[in-house]
């Protein structure tokens, strides 16, 4: 069965240029070039901070990029934001739109992880470098004006892979605390079996069955992977934080974040599952579209819901 398409999302799919994993480095000048063409955001009150922060024992330091808005107070919700990419490409400003969002509409302090990508770092440098930014959040709360019971973690494709395993190392290793968890079209499970990954996976737009495959391999270079490595292998889901899913109707990676959300639910972990119709996966690259705008406000309300704090009106 042929499934239409939003008409507006295909018309500026049009624009994007093919997205191939097989040139990798082709991908990241055509990612920088397009964030480089991107227009200006209105940051209004929204201030950013570049820093280096201690990586995990025996790796670099890892750039983190922080927005808040400027005040006294303390005590604010905290988000750790994880980039996408297919773990191979993507940087923090691939998610500023949203975060300055996040951060006006819930004063909020956003940290951004600039973790490090693959092939030329295998897992688990990724991961590793996400859950060093979660324990180093936690840890500076009080010098970021965060209340370190109400930090967050978020992440979108591949950084839906990334959150999901921060949130299960963060569980298993004590702690630090994670208050909410969201999987933004997460890419969860390296084998690829699903019916969505093998039908849709054909010849979907933006991601497909082939860089899906090229990404794991990126990724895990060989290594056999781990609950960590794919969170879909995790076999025990209780314990974790109350939970927001989000997967495309058109997205190869639809039936693993339907099934991962699902098992959170029978886990006893609260759960919200929200299905966008008639898009494709990675259609938040397009943020003038009416779906993105609701999916950015779906994401705010459900963070300030999470963090127990009311969104401001824009």
């Amino acid at each position: 069965m042929c499934r239409p398409m939003l008409p507006e999302l295909a018309e500026v799919l049009t624009q994007l240029p093919p997205v191939d994993f097989g040139d990798i480095d082709n991908e990241r000048e055509t990612l920088a070039a397009l964030m480089a063409a991107a227009p200006p955001l209105d940051y209004g009150a929204v201030v950013a901070e570049d820093r280096m922060i201690p990586g995990p024992d025996g790796a670099p330091e890892i750039p983190v990029h922080i927005l808040s808005v400027p005040g006294d107070g303390g005590g604010r919700p905290g988000v750790l934001d994880i980039h996408g990419g297919g773990f191979a490409v993507g940087m923090p400003a691939m998610d500023e739109g949203l975060n300055v969002a996040i951060a006006s509409a819930l004063n909020a302090v956003v940290v951004s992880v600039d973790y490090r990508l693959a092939p030329e770092h295998t897992y688990p440098a990724a991961t590793d470098d996400c859950f060093a930014a979660l324990q180093w959040f936690a840890a500076n709360a009080s010098e970021l004006g965060v209340d370190p019971a109400r930090i967050a973690v978020i992440g979108d494709s591949a950084g839906g892979n990334l959150a999901a395993s921060t949130v299960l190392r963060a569980r298993d290793a004590g702690g630090p605390a994670v208050a909410f968890q969201v999987l933004l079209e997460p890419e969860l499970d390296d084998r690829l079996t699903s019916e969505s990954m093998n039908g849709l996976g054909q010849d979907s737009v933006i991601w497909n069955l082939s860089n899906a495959q090229h990404s794991w391999r990126y990724y895990l270079a060989g290594q056999e992977p781990t609950p960590y490595a794919a969170p879909a292998r995790m076999e025990d889901l209780s314990g974790l934080p109350p939970t927001y899913v989000t997967v495309n109707e058109l997205d190869p990676l639809r039936d693993e974040g339907l099934e991962y959300a699902l098992r959170l639910l029978a886990a006893g972990v609260p759960t919200e599952i929200h299905c966008w119709p008639q898009v494709c996966h990675g259609f938040g690259l397009f943020p003038d579209l009416d779906v993105t705008q609701r999916a950015a406000a779906a994401v705010i309300g459900v963070l300030g819901r999470g963090l127990g704090v009311a969104a401001v009106a824009a």
